[in-house]
């Protein structure tokens, strides 16, 4: 008996060993790599996971563990971020950098002080966004990953054709369709990421357009074309939409008439400038197709837009900031010393001399695009989030964070809300299997957070450091990158 009862102390305290021993492991890491101890993760897909420490080595998430591991590291840099947050590298997916010449130099580093990582450049001349694309590549620590289509492609007269300051030159006239093919495929040339189609184009421009798109394997987002309808530019396949853009004239009731009158203006026997007769064509049907949306054809475009996966932008800070004119408000100025003195005082001068006047129509809008954007994220539609920056006074990288906001009083969860501005974009580019989340294997564009973000969508603006290209970037050196003046 006294034997069996020794034989079994033995065999348990072989057991309890080899158990101790198996609950702490020992994980070796590569040497120059960065360790991240004691933090949560928000990834976009599985959400929250406490406690975790994730070692990124040449710009690559190599391992994500359990905290009870030992660590066999040398010449390696230990972050302890205790109590912080987690969450990849944000994305704002409509951005221009031709907007304004004079800021586009520091746009970039704008966006990574406050945890952009990428961009989506939505159109501009080519020469300009093919060097901010070069910019990136050749310096991907100090800049955003840059993804570029080009100028906007649109029909004759064009809208953006540097006749104001407030129209520079961000677009390409196309006459005919010969036109269409010549300077497309020069686009397409200059390595572009996608194509961005306008609304003065014709449906047979349009339809160019996407054949050749189709050919370079190239997606096409834009307006919606004032010559074609929601229903015909989808099924041609365009692949998303900016700004919900001409969205409501297709599914109100009276549709069939405001597209009649459309073809009509878009004749234009008066010769106006683009940017003229489409705002004509806004302001005469815009707020007849608010008075007359006809929701069984708002269920049929949103079925349509879902089985289709065709992407949304809707901007919606940039029309509630313009319509309720956010950006005369004493906090929002005081945001300004972000940017460059010179860049400053322009906006300063130029919002001080508009008019306090608010628009009923234009806050109409502003709230019905709010509304459409929830009922459509409820139906599956796939969203991005984006800003448009800098056209409206929106400062780079900020407005993205204020999008984020109004995307979660639309009826997005903060984790949605996150989503569509880092694994979605990601998706945009059929790149999900390496950007956009925390895993191993994923590319290490990353934002740590003092805050949890998924009590309140404000706290990604409470970012601690950022990690680009495999490099931490504290609060500090973020910081630097803004101008405090």
């Amino acid at each position: 008996m006294d034997y069996y009862f020794k034989s079994l102390k033995k065999f348990t305290f072989i057991f309890l060993f080899f158990y101790i021993l198996g609950c702490s492991h020992q994980v070796t890491i590569s040497e120059d790599s960065y360790v991240i101890k004691n933090i949560s993760i928000i990834d976009p897909i599985n959400g929250l996971q406490s406690t975790k420490s994730v070692i990124i080595t040449d710009n690559i998430i190599t391992k994500i563990i359990d905290n009870d591991n030992e660590l066999i590291a040398n010449n390696n840099t230990i972050i302890d971020a205790s109590g912080k947050y987690l969450i990849p590298g944000l994305w704002d997916a409509h951005i221009h950098f031709s907007f304004d010449t004079d800021l586009a130099p520091y746009m970039p580093g704008l966006f990574l002080a406050h945890g952009v990582t990428s961009v989506r450049d939505t159109g501009g001349p080519i020469d300009l966004v093919v060097k901010m694309k070069d910019s990136s590549l050749m310096d991907p620590l100090n800049n955003p990953n840059v993804y570029i289509a080009g100028p906007l492609i649109d029909g004759t007269p064009n809208v953006y054709n540097n006749s104001s300051p407030s129209f520079p030159l961000l677009s390409i006239e196309n006459n005919d369709i010969i036109d269409i093919e010549s300077n497309v495929l020069g686009i397409v040339d200059r390595e572009v990421d996608l194509l961005k189609a306008y609304e003065m184009l014709t449906e047979n421009q349009f339809l160019a357009i996407m054949r050749i798109a189709k050919k370079a394997n190239l997606k096409v987002t834009g307006h919606i074309p004032l010559s074609m309808t929601l229903f015909s530019a989808i099924d041609s396949g365009l692949n998303g939409i900016e700004h919900l853009r001409n969205f409501a004239l297709s599914i109100a009731s009276n549709s069939d008439e405001l597209y009649r009158e459309r073809i009509e203006l878009l004749k234009n026997p008066d010769d106006l400038p683009g940017s003229d007769l489409r705002s004509l064509i806004h302001s005469k049907q815009r707020m007849k197709a608010l008075d007359s949306i006809d929701y069984d054809k708002f269920e049929e475009a949103s079925n349509l837009l879902a089985s289709k996966n065709v992407w949304q932008t809707p901007t919606l800070f940039l029309y509630r900031n313009s319509a309720q004119k956010i950006f005369k408000d004493l906090s929002f100025i005081n945001e300004l010393n972000k940017l460059p003195n010179q860049i400053k005082q322009k906006w300063i001068k130029e919002i001080a001399d508009t008019d306090t006047i608010i628009d009923k129509n234009s806050l109409r809008y502003s709230k019905w695009l709010e509304e459409a954007t929830g009922k459509l994220h409820k139906k599956n539609v796939p969203f991005m989030a984006g800003t448009d920056t800098p056209i409206g006074y929106l400062i780079p990288g900020r407005s993205l964070h204020i999008e984020l906001e109004v995307m979660v009083e639309s009826g997005f969860s903060n984790l949605e809300a996150i989503k569509s501005a880092t694994i979605n974009p990601a998706k945009f580019f059929e790149l999900e299997k390496k950007e956009g989340r925390i895993k191993d294997g994923y590319k290490a564009d990353l934002v740590i957070l003092n805050s949890n973000p998924l009590d309140n969508i404000s706290n990604t603006q409470d970012i601690y450091g950022v990690i680009k290209n495999g490099e931490f970037l504290s609060r500090e050196s973020l910081d630097s990158l803004m101008y405090k003046n």
